[in-house]
């Protein structure tokens, strides 16, 4: 019995402890969930006011990220997500007949990656610029605090407080607006660059589009302009020189302020020394030798109404739109060029104030309406407006070679007799000039004495559309509203446009078009060359008659003041209304030559008419350029003689040239001796011959075909050269023309 005892005893002790945890436990945790419950129960204070806090504290940050979305939408608005290398369109570089650089028009930018920036010049820029650009992000809160500091003490603006980053935005996104809102997109659009380009990106951006003065964008464009060094090449002053143009271009320039560029790019070295780029001595020997400017005439501005009307008008014709720096050849000849502004000059300077002339412009062309000089105005730096392309004046009595050419037109010949009698139009009733009274007169006195009588009368008799026909005919663009007035020169030309339709007669060819370009091509390439624009290819009807009606003024009319010593000048002249505007248009043998006198704002000269004042200028310029031209271009219209052909220095005769080919290469051709008028120098022979075995040119085919062969519509927005009558077009590289095969006509 004892035995049993024991055993339940030792059990008993061995179970215990553990019997005892579980039940400690159990009860322990029964105790925290009442007090969980009870704390859960009771109300606390401080947990009803944290509940707000926390409510407050995520909508005030819901508030502000949503504000900052919005403000970025705002900010990114209309704005290019990839940010352009430069900034400004390619600029052209516009060269005489000669290649002479006549100087560039439009801004001058020059791209370059990171690796041809030399990291001198990258330490002065951000010396004196950003000095913290490789440690802020976008924006410099510690260079902004410094800039307000320096600009309070000094009492004004001294220093500012933009990054790189920052005028980067400016200069490609955002302009140069003054107010809170530009400068506040400014702000994050450089956050938004910074998380967009890495630091050598934006810094190689900024070099490639920062203005540099004179038209220059970029570190690279300024080296050649300023120095003429490829910017690889740069020495320690120039560096710093270039670095100073940042913060006022012109202000700084070296070419026009040498003296302030040089303290400015020794500003420039002091920074470089503070910022230990450079030691002090490096900076005293940069000082005591400053950068020297080297222009080239390559990347000059250009300074003249030719290369303005080259880049504006003219090369947009050929070559539409660009990308990269052009080089454009052109037919002005420099000779020319400088007789004719030294005429208008002394003109202007000897009887201009005495006249109330302030004003004066000359175009000149060669028969085939290349030009070979233009004068805008007086003075190009005073005023670059050109009143022999842009300024649109009443032509008065010049506009009679259209209402004569459509009387002859119409079956008048020279000899006819009209009516020059005063005329009444309802309440109008026009005087002759002078109060001359005209009874009878033929065609042609009426012509040389510009009677205003006669020619309203023909005009009203031809009929109105038909005079506007005439102008059409030889290729006057400018707007014409059918008055009777129109006779009388009411309806307002330009110089250039008149003096085109006037080397149409000179031509012998209906709608003649004024063109300046004989190549082009990007800048460091080859040229690929430009004929002349091609018009009709029938003679003008009519045309030697008109040009003896044009010559009977200068011999016998209102023109004498234009008389050349060889009897060959042939022209019109022209008086506005008041003596506002006069002119003398007309042609010689060699060019054919547009002037025109007035005042800016319309005020009345004292008595200057087309036959004084202009043909003094029109005579003297054609007499001091002839010389300067070489052989004639061709024989007057009124030249009815053949010429015999002459034989080449190898027995051959001129018949053994392909004359079509010639044609269709060189404008100036002339069939009867084989040869052609360069742009400089005496005439030449042309080489292209005619060999039996030869197939027909492509032209003796294209001619055959008929307009609606082709889309007459698309080959002339195609080609500027397009003709409708043949549907062919002058290939740029010259040679015969060519068949246009852009599609047909429905």
């Amino acid at each position: 019995m004892s035995a049993p005892k024991t055993s339940s005893t030792v059990g008993a002790r061995s179970d215990g402890p553990n019997v005892g945890t579980r039940v400690a436990a159990k009860q322990f945790a029964a105790a925290l969930a009442a007090d969980a419950m009870r704390i859960a129960h009771r109300p606390r204070g401080w947990l009803r006011r944290l509940i707000p806090v926390v409510r407050i504290t995520l909508l005030t940050t819901m508030v502000v990220v949503l504000a900052c979305a919005g403000a970025m939408l705002w900010v990114l608005n209309g704005i290019p997500l990839k940010v352009r290398e430069t900034s400004d369109a390619p600029s052209i570089l516009v060269e005489a007949a000669d290649a002479t650089p006549l100087g560039r028009v439009g801004s001058l930018g020059d791209a370059v990656p990171r690796a041809a920036i030399p990291d001198i010049l990258v330490k002065a820029v951000l010396s004196i610029e950003d000095r913290r650009f490789f440690n802020h992000f976008g924006v410099d809160l510690r260079g902004i605090a410094r800039a307000t500091y320096s600009n309070w003490s000094a009492g004004g603006i001294v220093e500012g407080g933009s990054t790189l980053t920052q005028q980067l935005a400016k200069l490609q996104l955002v302009g140069n607006d003054r107010n809170l809102g530009r400068k506040f997109r400014e702000a994050l659009l450089a956050l938004w660059l910074e998380t967009t380009l890495s630091k050598d990106e934006i810094l190689t951006r900024y070099m490639n589009a920062v203005y540099l003065g004179a038209g220059v964008y970029g570190m690279s464009a300024a080296a050649r302009h300023y120095f003429d060094k490829d910017l690889r090449d740069i020495n320690l002053a120039e560096a710093a020189m270039l670095a100073g143009l940042i913060q006022a271009p012109t202000r700084f320039n070296p070419i026009t302020n040498p003296e302030a560029a040089r303290v400015r790019a020794g500003l420039v070295l002091d920074a470089m020394v503070d910022e230990k780029f450079i030691d002090r001595t490096s900076a005293s020997a940069a000082k005591a030798q400053p950068a020297t400017v080297r222009s080239s005439s390559r990347t000059e501005p250009a300074t003249s109404w030719f290369s303005d009307w080259i880049a504006r008008h003219e090369f947009p014709k050929v070559a539409g739109t660009m990308t990269r720096p052009m080089r454009v050849r052109t037919s002005l000849d420099r000779k020319l060029q400088g007789i004719a502004e030294r005429i208008v000059t002394h003109n202007l300077d000897s009887d201009g104030k005495r006249l109330g002339a302030s004003q004066a412009a000359l175009v000149a062309l060669r028969p085939d309406g290349s030009v070979v000089a233009m004068v805008g105005g007086r003075d190009y730096s005073t005023s670059q407006f050109n009143r022999a392309v842009d300024a649109r004046r009443q032509p008065g009595s010049t506009f009679k070679v259209f209402v004569f050419y459509a009387a002859l037109r119409q079956g008048y010949r020279a000899e006819d007799v009209i009516d020059a009698s005063p005329i009444s139009i309802k309440s109008w009733r026009p005087e002759n000039y002078g109060g001359q009274v005209f009874g009878k007169l033929t065609l042609a006195d009426a012509f040389a004495q510009s009677a205003n009588t006669a020619a309203i009368r023909l005009a009203l008799d031809v009929g109105l559309p038909n005079v506007v026909s005439a102008a059409r005919e030889l290729g006057l663009t400018s707007p014409l509203s059918e008055v009777p007035s129109m006779a009388l020169g009411a309806n307002e030309v330009s110089l250039l446009d008149l003096t085109t339709a006037f080397a149409s007669i000179r031509a012998g060819r209906p709608r003649h078009e004024a063109w300046g370009i004989t190549a082009f091509g990007p800048e460091g390439s080859g040229l690929r060359h430009v004929g002349a624009p091609s018009g009709p290819a029938r003679e003008l009807a009519h045309g030697q008659e008109l040009t003896k009606l044009l010559q009977r003024v200068v011999t016998s009319g209102t023109g004498r003041g234009a008389s050349l010593a060889d009897g060959s000048a042939a022209g019109k002249t022209g008086t506005s209304q008041d003596y506002r505007d006069a002119w003398f248009v007309g042609f010689s043998k060699e060019l054919v030559v547009g002037v025109w006198v007035g005042n800016d704002d319309g005020t009345p000269m004292k008595h200057v008419t087309g036959g004084s004042l202009p043909a003094t200028i029109w005579r003297e310029f054609v007499s001091a350029a002839t010389p300067e031209l070489g052989a004639p271009s061709g024989p007057m219209p009124v030249s009815t003689e053949a010429s015999s052909e002459p034989e080449f220095a190898d027995g051959s005769s001129s018949n053994q040239c392909d004359a079509r080919a010639c044609a269709a290469a060189f404008s100036s051709f002339r069939a009867s001796d084989c040869t052609y008028q360069p742009y400089a120098g005496p005439r030449r022979m042309c080489e292209l011959r005619t060999s039996i075995m030869m197939a027909p040119p492509p032209i003796a085919r294209a001619s055959a075909a008929s307009t609606s062969s082709c889309n007459v519509d698309d080959c002339a927005s195609r080609f500027r050269s397009f003709d409708a009558a043949t549907c062919t077009y002058q290939p740029h590289g010259g040679g015969p023309r060519l068949t246009c095969d852009i599609g047909g006509r429905d």
